[in-house]
């Protein structure tokens, strides 16, 4: 089946060279340069993909995100944007964003990235179908528990929303304790791409994960760091 990516973003000139380099991809491009009609189009299903720029008329880039998550079904947001701050892109993560592009970007960096997203939702669809039919049963120590078929986080008995890439992470951590992560084998193992320079991502959503399940975030206990290696999940 072709997949169909929608396309938000009121550039002529970089709309239509993300159109064009999805249909390379052999994917199906639709077109809108609002926010508001972006997410209209998007209600009427079919959605696989939305890359969606920041800065739209009608409606922003983040609120968009957010009309998007706020669906039953989960749908890849890839944001493409001109701003670059720390901020502008945690916000854009915030509101569920799965990845973050800055403008000026290569044709290679954009495809690498559209390419990783679906690997990461094929995989999320393959542990789904085995998680079903195995029934996953529920981690739990220390007060956290997470819920892998609701894809639901507590911790104490209290609700922790959680992102989708956020809770992948966590997940992914929680399957192998006491193993050590570096970096670029989450960026690989998670995200679905090995991109050397990319490894601020993984510290950015590690830092956030821990404001999230830690009681104390600057000394964490389920996340821990391993110094001049990586991450690893308590033990």
């Amino acid at each position: 089946m072709t997949r169909h990516v929608l396309i938000v973003e009121d550039n002529p000139g970089i709309d239509q060279l993300v159109r064009m380099h999805v249909e390379d991809l052999g994917m199906r491009a639709t077109l809108k340069d609002r926010g508001d009609t972006g997410l209209a189009r998007f209600r009427e299903g079919g959605i696989d993909l939305v890359i969606l720029d920041l800065m739209l008329p009608g409606l922003d880039g983040l609120a968009v995100c957010r009309e998007i998550r706020a669906g039953a079904d989960y749908v890849p947001v890839l944001m493409l944007t001109a701003k670059g701050t720390e901020l502008d892109r945690v916000l854009g993560l915030e509101m569920g964003a799965d990845d973050y592009l800055t403008k000026p970007f290569s044709v290679a960096e954009l495809g690498a990235r559209i390419k990783a997203l679906f690997r990461r939702i094929d995989a999320m669809a393959a542990k789904h179908d085995s998680s079903a039919s195995a029934e996953a049963e529920e981690i739990a120590v220390e007060g956290l528990c997470i819920d892998p078929v609701r894809r639901r986080v507590q911790v104490h008995g209290k609700e922790v929303e959680l992102t989708a890439r956020e809770f992948d992470l966590l997940w992914h951590f929680a399957c192998q304790p006491g193993r050590v992560f570096s970096r670029a084998q989450l960026l690989d193992a998670v995200w679905g791409y090995n991109h050397e320079g990319y490894e601020h991502t993984v510290n950015t959503h590690i830092n956030r994960l821990r404001n999230k399940v830690e009681q104390d975030p600057a000394n964490p206990v389920f996340i821990q760091t391993v110094w001049g290696v990586g991450y690893r999940f308590m033990d």
